[in-house]
């Protein structure tokens, strides 16, 4: 069994029948993203049970073409975390970028999109909009873009009446 040489590592991955079926399983399918395929096949190969294969690193990197620290990674999250872990993607705690509008804000904004518009205009555009949020104190900058798309979740918003998806059209009884 010159496969299963086990060289001195902090994370020794041994995987119990029921995780070891659950990745066969996933890698049998094949349609799972790419990369969480190459990761239950390394868990896989990587294994040391006495069902498991236990390849070295080196020779897990050569077979899957990867790198020495995602093999060190995915060995690492299966110790520390779990099998379920290593197979998901894991959420961000917080978005990537604040929303600048919140409930409160968004109320006003819509209380201002619905009022009169300025003197010499007919409606309010996402323009006029934008530099009177400002204006107002109401937030410290915003596009038009992010008016528009904050005015278009709400049904009370001039731009959802105009896709005529909220019109019923008359019935015609013969």
């Amino acid at each position: 069994m010159a496969g299963k040489d086990v060289a001195v590592k902090k994370y020794v991955v041994r995987l119990s029948a029921e995780e070891r079926e659950q990745l066969q399983t996933l890698t049998r399918k094949g349609k799972s993203p790419a990369n969480r395929l190459l990761k239950a096949r390394i868990l896989l190969k990587a294994d040391i049970s006495d069902a498991g294969e236990g390849w070295s690193d080196s020779r897990i990197i050569e077979a899957f073409e990867t790198s020495a620290s995602m093999v060190y990674r995915v060995r690492k999250q299966l110790v520390e975390e779990g099998c379920a872990a290593v197979l998901s993607r894991k959420q961000r705690a917080t978005p990537s970028v604040a929303r600048i509008f919140d409930g409160e804000k968004e109320a006003k904004l819509i209380a201002l999109a619905c009022s009169k518009p300025p003197k010499g205009r007919v409606r309010w555009t996402l323009r006029l909009l934008e530099n009177k949020v400002v204006e107002l104190g109401i937030v410290e900058r915003a596009s038009d873009s992010t008016i528009g798309r904050t005015l278009k979740k709400t049904r009370s918003s001039r731009i959802a009446a105009s896709t005529g998806s909220f019109r019923r059209r008359p019935t015609v009884l013969s």
